[in-house]
């Protein structure tokens, strides 16, 4: 079954967190764990909430393309030993500064990290703008290809 945009953005509704990979300086990939806010209706964009001083941060300045790993237990977990579903969206990042945005896409549970909401020093939002969609659901698979600049 080939999925759409929106039956990617109900799979993703179940997952809590991603892994967000960059370029590296050195040739490396650096990779962490980033929340991904369920609440979000997924329309290509992903926003993820960090500090200005961060590795990630520089590592996006020096080059905007990253990945987004995605493991959801959704699918066919469990039937004939099927491991879940993967989702792998590639994109572009962009650092965001604008706390106006920031109160777009805030959500209370982050105040746990942020503890002065959108007015934390040295918070920054993180923009991804999906260029390509891979998911793996069981014995399904397929892509989605989008434009950075759809807008």
């Amino acid at each position: 079954m080939t999925k759409s945009l929106s039956d990617i953005s109900q799979d993703m509704k179940q997952i809590d967190f991603c892994t967000l990979s960059t370029h590296s300086p050195g040739g490396t990939i650096g990779a962490r764990p980033m929340s991904n806010n369920s609440e979000v209706e997924y329309d290509g964009d992903s926003y993820f909430f960090t500090y200005e001083d961060r590795q990630m941060v520089r590592d996006i300045e020096g080059d905007p393309k990253v990945g987004l790993t995605y493991l959801g237990s959704a699918g066919l977990k469990g039937i004939l030993g099927a491991p879940g579903q993967f989702i792998h969206v590639e994109g572009v990042a962009q650092i965001v500064r604008d706390k106006g945005a920031f109160a777009e896409h805030w959500d209370k549970s982050l105040d746990r990290w942020f503890p002065q909401g959108v007015d934390t020093p040295g918070a920054v939002m993180l923009k991804v703008a999906a260029t390509r969609i891979a998911y793996w659901d069981g014995e399904d698979d397929g892509e989605i290809k989008l434009s950075p600049d759809r807008e």
